[in-house]
């Protein structure tokens, strides 16, 4: 673990210098899935263990974080920086740059160590051959990926349509979520926390998915959209039917 800590710590610290360079701490927001894979592998062939039980879940981590990463970076790159970090370099004043290295980078370090925590277990841990038990754990996180990579395609396939100007997008997935790449995230998680305890004590990694899906949950997922999504005239009698995270949980 404590080369998890090393590796991502380094990793920001190269976000950071970058960021400061360009004046865009939005940057920090491309990294995050990118950072997830190279963490993984890197643990993976540090130590040298190259079990079935390993590459699996390297491959689960790689599927989601480079496809995360090309999204994130297809949509920032070349953009001015984001106006959540633009607000914050203009209230921070003099203190940007300790408090971007503090609030920004730091604290995205802690999250990625915190919510990768059963990957770097599985990816350090002695060998464990692989169980057919597993599967489950690999189904929920297959489960979630649909949920996630689905969603964000018929989002991009709604605002692309012109058809569509100034609706809200109600079919699909967001028939039954409000969020269905948030609640698919979260689930994948849950996957890898199922797929990464079999054959270990190690309960202390549920902090994993716990942490991810409170965040997406009430802090900087569903809160952050759905307080701009609420000003659509549509939102409320949306909301009123459709369930906020979980599928088909109405209200």
């Amino acid at each position: 673990m404590l080369y998890a800590g090393i590796v991502i710590l380094s990793y920001f610290m190269i976000f950071f210098i970058v960021g400061t360079i360009l004046k865009n701490n939005s940057i920090v927001d491309i990294g995050w899935g990118l950072g997830f894979v190279i963490s993984a592998w890197v643990l993976f062939f540090i130590n040298g263990d190259y079990t079935l039980t390993k590459i699996i879940v390297n491959i689960l981590v790689s599927l989601w974080g480079l496809r995360l990463f090309y999204h994130i970076l297809k949509r920032n790159l070349f953009k001015e920086e984001d106006f959540r970090y633009k607000k914050w370099r203009e209230e921070w004043g003099k203190t940007v740059i300790p408090r971007a290295f503090v609030q920004v980078y730091l604290q995205q370090a802690l999250f990625m160590f915190i919510v990768g925590i059963g990957v770097f277990h599985v990816n350090t841990r002695a060998s464990v051959p692989f169980s057919w038990i597993m599967i489950i754990g690999i189904v929920i996180w297959l489960i979630g990926y649909y949920f996630e990579v689905v969603g964000d395609k018929q989002l991009k396939d709604h605002i692309n349509n012109k058809e569509n100007k100034g609706k809200l997008l109600t079919t699909g997935l967001w028939k039954y979520t409000r969020h269905p790449n948030y609640f698919g995230e979260a689930v994948m998680w849950w996957g890898i926390f199922i797929y990464a305890i079999i054959g270990s004590k190690a309960w202390y990694i549920a902090i994993s998915p716990i942490v991810i899906t409170l965040l997406l949950r009430f802090v900087s997922g569903v809160p952050m959209l759905e307080r701009k999504m609420s000003l659509h005239p549509d939102w409320e009698e949306y909301a009123k039917h459709t369930s906020a995270f979980i599928p088909f949980l109405k209200k």
